[in-house]
């Protein structure tokens, strides 16, 4: 589980590809003073698991089914990426419930400055935009943010000074695609309002089965 609190920038060292499959090598500083095999790093919003590291990197498997649903096929080496360590229980909750489990990926259509602030606007699939709600949290490329308009293919979200120089959000340009993550509270509610769809296995006790034993 993480915060959305993007702790430091890392950099792709290199990348082992496989058929359906990649081995990042990535750089970093910071997270690496507390860091453990098995260990859940999130990189660009997406958690994975640690299976090797040294002094300066760590090394973490991506399966097919997250370069499916992330951006990290567009990774190279030199790229630049968000990492965030699994929340400390006694730790603080600065942004909000990430699992960091991709939902879909958004392509950046518009940047544009506000005063201090910078407005990205990013185009979506239905799928993910159907939880995204104005004032509703979102995580972009594990970045915890506030949504602050919502259109009918789009939304904008606007970021401050800070939260663009300490992440990616500073290289990402017109055109990018971006890891999504919708706040996991909406899933569950409408998971939970929808009728059950698969039939419970019939019981194998009958008003005649129990007549039989003398009931």
């Amino acid at each position: 589980m993480f915060t959305g609190i993007v702790e430091e920038i890392g950099t792709i060292e290199k990348i082992q590809r496989g058929s359906h499959s990649a081995v990042l090598t990535i750089r970093a500083d910071k997270i690496l003073e507390d860091i453990s095999l098995g260990n859940s790093i999130a990189v660009n919003g997406v958690c994975l698991t640690v299976t090797s590291f040294t002094a300066h990197d760590f090394t973490v498997d991506v399966m097919h089914e997250t370069l499916n649903r992330s951006s990290l096929t567009k990774l190279q080496s030199g790229s630049h990426v968000n990492l965030e360590r699994a929340m400390p229980a006694d730790g603080r909750f600065g942004g909000h419930i990430v699992a960091g489990h991709v939902d879909g990926v958004g392509k950046i259509v518009e940047i544009r400055r506000d005063d201090i602030a910078v407005w990205y606007t990013i185009q979506a699939e239905p799928s993910v935009l159907r939880y995204i709600i104005e004032k509703g949290s979102v995580a972009i490329d594990g970045i915890s943010l506030t949504v602050a308009q919502v259109y009918e293919d789009r939304f904008s979200i606007s970021a401050i000074p800070h939260t663009i120089r300490e992440t990616i959000l500073s290289e990402k340009r017109v055109g990018d695609l971006v890891n999504l993550e919708n706040d996991m509270l909406g899933k569950y509610v409408e998971r939970l309002l929808q009728p059950a769809t698969t039939a419970l296995p019939q019981s194998s006790i009958t008003k005649e089965f129990l007549a039989r034993c003398g009931y």
